[in-house]
């Protein structure tokens, strides 16, 4: 899709839902052993992280189950 085309604003409880169903679908599919992505918006750049492996110091408990 065009960026510029691109829906913009706060996504809708059922878009949450079904990004949340396709990001469980593509980490028990697709993610091999890592994926580090960025983004640019308004206020800087934004990271997402997927890692079979919890990163070294990272406590557990900062993540929330879906």
């Amino acid at each position: 899709m065009d960026p510029s085309q691109e829906p913009t604003g706060r996504l809708s409880d059922e878009e949450f839902r079904q990004f949340l169903s396709l990001l469980r679908r593509y980490l028990h599919h697709d993610l091999d052993q890592w994926e580090l992505l960025v983004t640019q918006r308004e206020f800087g750049p934004a990271y997402a992280v997927f890692a079979n492996k919890l990163p070294e110091g990272w406590p557990e408990e900062m993540f929330r189950p879906f």
